[in-house]
């Protein structure tokens, strides 16, 4: 395949045809509204589920572009979420930062950490890229349990008042609608066609002139800044950060389930997949090794038989059904 039929092929793949990005933008946007509609009259127990859909909402968007945009299968979500507390706890303890300056910063370390990282990892590709990112969250977990300087592994306590759940809700809605703005910029953009060619055959990009090493630093600063902003918010609902929760892997393993379930590389993927895994882990709560196993069972019947996840399955039966009709 020559460079020129990459990058030929590529740009149709990059460009939605108009109706389907405006009724993406339709579906987000009535989301959006209807999580602001439904705060006020939410009882506790259901901003407890609204904040975690939204968590991980943001979180899965992010890692979509990393892995479903770019083609980077990154396992180090852990790294950004519990930089994101930790910094967030650190700068309201220490420094008195207000709380709308304390969660940017928080995104913003988060991102500087991917800048100084992605000179290593980027050198690696594949399953190498994929396991360096392992590395990387486990490398940060270790040194906060033995380093006393952050609380060790007991972590550090919130000195102050915490938010209220209904404020802390509304931050959180605060972020997934900045999230869904940059997203949708990013992904409808001149940047999302050479972020798409990169994960179709870097080589080939880079001889018709892309830059390789720009474009994913730019993609990985930007969703670590995000993964950062959400780490934060957790650390915050919280009221204490330690290695072991925030460091954990369980926050890769949910936002790539999330990811895969919805639609890897599709707008509506990560909120339909972020829906169905919240509403499963409630409906199986009090059986937590059925979950576990009926998610496996989910994954491995999503990579089988739709790949493209949920959102591409239901894409490619409503023009069948139509076309039946």
């Amino acid at each position: 395949m020559t460079t020129q039929s990459v990058y030929v092929a590529t740009v149709p793949a990059a460009r939605l045809p108009a109706n389907r990005m405006r009724k993406t933008a339709t579906i987000l946007a009535a989301c959006l509204a209807a999580l602001c509609v439904a705060g006020p009259i939410l009882s506790d127990y259901a901003l407890e589920i609204g904040f975690r859909l939204i968590l991980f909402i943001v979180l899965a968007e992010a890692w979509n572009l990393l892995a479903g945009y770019g083609g980077m299968v990154s396992l180090g979500t852990a790294s950004f979420v519990g930089i994101g507390g930790y910094v967030l706890i650190g700068l309201l303890n220490k420094g008195g930062v207000p709380l709308a300056a304390a969660i940017p910063a928080a995104g913003v370390v988060a991102a500087l950490l991917a800048v100084l990282v992605s000179r290593a990892v980027f050198r690696l590709r594949g399953l190498y890229f994929t396991v360096g990112t392992l590395a990387l969250a486990e490398a940060l977990r270790m040194f906060m349990v033995n380093y006393s300087g952050f609380g060790g592994a007991s972590g550090l306590f919130l000195e102050v008042d915490p938010p209220s759940l209904q404020a802390l809700y509304w931050i959180a809605v605060a972020l997934v609608a900045f999230t869904t703005v940059v997203m949708t910029l990013a992904t409808t953009s001149r940047f999302s066609i050479l972020l798409r060619s990169l994960r179709d055959d870097e080589d080939a990009a880079a001889q018709i002139g892309v830059r390789p090493f720009r474009i994913k630093l730019i993609a990985f600063g930007l969703a670590s800044f995000l993964m950062g902003m959400a780490g934060a918010l957790q650390g915050l609902k919280l009221g204490m950060v330690e290695p072991y929760g925030m460091f954990g892997v369980q926050w890769t393993i949910n936002v790539l389930s999330i990811v895969i379930i919805g639609g890897k590389g599709l707008r509506a993927g990560p909120l339909v997949g972020a829906i169905f895994v919240v509403a499963l882990g409630e409906l199986l709560a009090d059986y937590p090794a059925l979950h576990l196993s009926i998610t496996g069972l989910i994954l491995i019947l999503v990579i089988r038989f739709a790949p493209q996840g949920l959102v591409g399955l239901a894409s490619r039966r409503l023009p069948a059904r139509k076309g039946a009709a």
